[in-house]
């Protein structure tokens, strides 16, 4: 009698088990995760239970990162410079068998931090000015800026079309804007780097719509980072948990009808 009961009970058992397990998490890889948006980005989507996979491209563990990990242990930290077209094929490598469901371009550089030796340190903006520009610096920013979006992106397409989103999110900004009117003459590096990453990104979701990729540049305001904590006080600044948590609610509703599209942090779009 109770190897009958035990019979009909079985399947049942199994079944309220199994409805009542956690969905497998979803996998976001976060590039310059290591401060700015990038920090604010790893700590967000892990509080919400996803597997981060956050990089950085310094020598060894930065503590912002080694704290988030010590917190929560859904948080893989890997060192990846997206210059290095060789290191990130190896780290691509070896993630081989991880679907990733959002890839974040978040690293950047914006101006010239060379003298800098604190996260909060603003960098200078003078040599991007026309008369005084520096080609060296520009070649890192086209590099960080332009090409890093693109060898991340490839590198990790099949992990992105293994996963269930299937998303790539670049963060840009409306300084790339060619219609908009932006004050000044300055930034020119910066600003054409941008302008640069929208329109290869264009062409990238253009190339991988039909097999179901996603892709979307994102402008997160004029966020008070770390770099640009002087500006407090000035208004239309944002804090980065402001932003970041409305622009992860955008990235949750985007759709392959959102391929190609150039949006604010709040899912509004902007001008190319």
């Amino acid at each position: 009698m109770r190897r009958s009961l035990l019979f009909i009970l079985a399947p049942l058992l199994l079944a309220s088990t199994l409805a009542t397990r956690p969905a497998a998490a979803a996998t976001v890889l976060i590039t310059g995760a290591n401060s700015g948006i990038g920090l604010e980005f790893t700590k967000e989507y892990a509080a919400k239970g996803w597997t981060v996979i956050a990089t950085h491209r310094h020598s060894t563990t930065p503590a912002s990162l080694a704290a988030v990990k010590a917190k929560y242990p859904n948080v893989r930290i890997e060192r990846m410079d997206v210059t290095d077209i060789e290191g990130v094929n190896a780290l691509a490598q070896k993630l081989a068998d991880v679907p990733i469901d959002v890839l974040l371009n978040n690293a950047g550089v914006y101006n010239d931090r060379r003298a800098c030796r604190t996260e909060s340190c603003p960098g200078d903006w003078s040599t991007q000015t026309f008369g005084r520009l520096d080609f060296k610096l520009f070649n890192t920013i086209l590099a960080v800026n332009v090409k890093g979006p693109l060898i991340v992106s490839e590198a990790f397409l099949d992990n992105v079309k293994a996963s269930k989103q299937k998303k790539i999110i670049c963060i840009s900004s409306t300084n790339g804007s060619l219609t908009k009117q932006l004050p000044g003459s300055g930034a020119i590096f910066y600003r054409a780097s941008k302008a640069a990453l929208n329109r290869e990104m264009q062409l990238v979701a253009k190339k991988e719509k039909s097999d179901g990729v996603t892709v979307v540049l994102l402008h997160p305001g004029a966020v008070l980072t770390e770099r640009q904590s002087y500006l407090k006080g000035v208004k239309g600044m944002v804090t980065m948990p402001f932003t970041v948590r409305h622009m992860i609610a955008t990235i949750d509703k985007l759709t392959i009808k959102d391929t190609g599209r150039f949006l604010r942090y709040d899912g509004v779009p902007v001008p190319w």
